[in-house]
């Protein structure tokens, strides 16, 4: 075995775009737009609705990941490193489920559903932090960025200097060890 499974390869790279973006449309544009801006409603809608499919496909991807056959872990030639990277793989799922828990918390605390999806023409809260979960939600946003960033720059060492193909592993093509 020497691929993921297709689904993986799939849910893995959808997924990174899709978080990827959900926390640049965070930090870099719900954050800077005032809470009484008509804008905003569209961007909370967009971020919502985006945070609840990254939860259910996470949700989908451990399934498929759980039961499906994987090949060996990468090996650094370290074994604290293989180890650390083993980890790494599933603080990812904590992070973003964490990062979706305190969403759907802060979302529900500030009236966000019925406001944002429900058209209830109640006004949006003068500020989001003062609700407990917004400070979590942006201090995990800001962890899983760091580690989306240091995976990236492990997988670029892996391909360029290693030399090791890692990146095929996540790719199409023949699971049993071919091209």
């Amino acid at each position: 075995m020497t691929r993921y499974h297709p689904a993986l390869v799939v849910l893995h790279w959808l997924l990174a775009l899709m978080i990827i973006a959900g926390l640049i449309m965070g930090s870099q544009v719900l954050s800077e737009t005032a809470n009484d801006d008509p804008f905003k409603l569209t961007a909370l809608r967009m971020h919502m609705t985006m945070g609840l499919v990254i939860l259910g496909l996470m949700v989908i991807r451990l399934v498929i990941r759980l039961r499906s056959a994987k090949p060996p872990h990468a090996d650094i030639g370290n074994g604290l490193l293989n180890k650390g990277a083993q980890a790494a793989h599933w603080v990812f799922y904590l992070l973003v489920f964490a990062l979706c828990a305190s969403g759907i918390a802060m979302a529900k605390m500030a009236g966000l559903p019925d406001i944002v999806f429900g058209g209830s023409g109640a006004p949006l809260p003068e500020s989001f932090f003062e609700f407990g979960p917004r400070k979590a939600h942006g201090t995990i946003a800001l962890v899983l960025g760091l580690l989306i960033a240091a995976h990236v720059i492990a997988g670029l060492y892996h391909q360029y200097g290693r030399k090791d193909r890692l990146f095929s592993r996540m790719w199409f093509g023949n699971r049993t060890g071919g091209e």
